[in-house]
């Protein structure tokens, strides 16, 4: 039995701020039991809801020198799913109503919570073949597994792989300031190590001492050796990539599933959306007070609001858009600027425009049910979630091809009648309009089309299950058979 542990900061049902939740949470589920042991640990949180929380039981807590203090650490526990979830307790660490608030202190907890998680192993009992670490929270541990944990024999054979979920976000502090929190000798702070550009780097760390580095799609993997992806980093991208491989995400086929979700109005599957589809889109036009029109193109989307999102293209054809036989709904939260654009928009064109400035879960599965398309311009989008949601409902997807996106969706041909969606290659709000109105034309004029466009994209499988055998591969080959 081959064992892995996932280390990450959060993890969904417990904790989620974004897509590297649904990957710790998810993934772990869809490995063959028969031969992989798979657990995860996470910070107990203080804003992990209380339902949760009354679930966990206590299995041992313990005193670990940390910055020159005797720091608790509490560990609990519950089975989810089948899997093992273990929680690190320190309350002093994590408080606060969210998971992530002062990045000086997230820096310090973090360091802490790599310390605590190697530290808790020999607590629980549990020896790893493999400590599969997630961005930069968990950027420490491959490089303790070389450093204070490599001696003796629980820690002496224990392989690291480490996972770039988005390589934005670095954990970058001055070098004395990480040298403090990590407790780790000036020997690590040099260019071929942790520092970078004269700072502290806690994701350098991870990429330069993990015994093999993922990240979360092909493209993103092989853009992030290019400076303008490699957000300072790709010099060490280009050395690492021997030990560089993009797996891409999947999506939970059971909480995504058209023909069982209870938030939508109409269920339906891959034969009858025909049919059944149509009744989503009804359901949401009255919802929203857009105007109810059958026949009306529906665009979805749904998006923190930012520019990585692609948003200031859209800001700048927006007028264009309102002008064409569309609907455009947006749900999401993010730079005021856009969330304003939206609200502004919608207020001047009131049957064509819905602007949901907030988020709902269950409102975005009434938006993937209920739009005839989905818009994603992503400037970068190391994976991306939305367009697999998308490709699941039947929604075809308009994106950028860029990263995930690139790998997922297959651009429409019509002379070849192949594809699965829409795309553009040039970061130009021009081209993306083109892309709009060329979907626009195909659902107008070639309905049929259109439907056998829908069929290619629902018969796509993008679960957890075909991501779980490129991690299985990885495993086997890290620890040796």
């Amino acid at each position: 039995m081959k064992k892995i542990l996932f280390v990450a900061s959060e993890a969904v049902p417990f904790i989620k701020t974004g897509g590297l939740a649904d990957v710790v949470g998810s993934l772990p589920k869809c490995f063959n039991k028969e031969y992989y042991d798979v657990r995860v640990m996470i910070p107990k949180y203080l804003c992990i809801k209380q339902e949760w929380r009354d679930k966990m039981d206590y299995i041992d807590h313990f005193y670990m020198d940390y910055m020159g203090q005797s720091r608790y650490v509490g560990i609990m526990h519950y089975e989810h799913e089948g899997i093992h979830f273990y929680f690190i307790d320190n309350e002093g660490y994590f408080s606060g109503p969210k998971p992530y608030g002062d990045w000086l202190y997230d820096l310090e907890k973090f360091s802490f919570f790599c310390n605590a998680a190697l530290s808790a192993l020999p607590v629980i009992g549990f020896q790893p073949d493999v400590v599969h670490c997630h961005d930069w929270q968990t950027g420490l541990i491959p490089v303790y597994l070389k450093d204070r944990f490599r001696g003796g024999e629980f820690f002496c054979n224990m392989k690291s792989v480490f996972t770039i979920h988005n390589l934005k976000f670095q954990g970058v502090w001055d070098v004395k300031t990480i040298q403090r929190f990590s407790g780790l000798s000036n020997y690590y702070f040099a260019p071929d190590k942790l520092e970078a550009y004269k700072d502290g780097n806690l994701l350098k760390g991870g990429v330069v001492f993990a015994d093999a580095i993922t990240t979360v799609s092909d493209t993103y993997a092989e853009e992030i050796k290019m400076p303008f992806y490699g957000e300072g980093l790709d010099g060490l991208m280009r050395a690492r990539s021997g030990s560089l491989r993009g797996i891409v995400n999947g999506i939970d086929y059971d909480d995504f599933n058209p023909a069982t979700d209870s938030m939508i109005e109409q269920v339906y599957d891959a034969r009858n959306f025909r049919k059944e589809k149509i009744k989503n889109k009804r359901a949401l036009q009255r919802e929203l007070g857009l105007d109810e029109d059958d026949g009306r193109m529906m665009i979805g989307v749904v998006s923190r609001l930012t520019d990585q999102k692609g948003f200031d293209l859209i800001q700048y054809v927006m007028e264009d858009l309102c002008s064409d036989a569309i609907q455009l709904v947006v749900l999401g939260t993010g730079e005021e600027r856009y969330e304003n654009m939206f609200r502004h928009f919608a207020w001047k064109y009131p049957g064509k425009v819905a602007a949901l400035i907030y988020y709902s879960e269950p409102m975005s599965h009434k938006i993937y049910a209920a739009s005839d398309a989905f818009l994603m311009p992503s400037l970068f989008e190391p994976c991306g979630l939305s367009q697999l949601m998308a490709l699941r409902y039947g929604t075809v997807p308009i994106v950028r091809e860029t990263g995930g996106l690139k790998d997922t969706v297959e651009p429409y041909n019509e002379f070849e009648g192949t594809g699965t969606g829409f795309s553009f290659t040039n970061y130009n709000a021009h081209e993306m309009l083109a892309s709009v109105r060329y979907a626009e034309r195909v659902y107008y004029d070639k309905k049929r089309e259109w439907n056998k466009l829908i069929d290619r994209a629902m018969a796509k499988d993008y679960s957890w299950n075909a991501s779980a055998l490129k991690y299985q591969e990885l495993y086997d080959w890290l620890i040796g058979y």
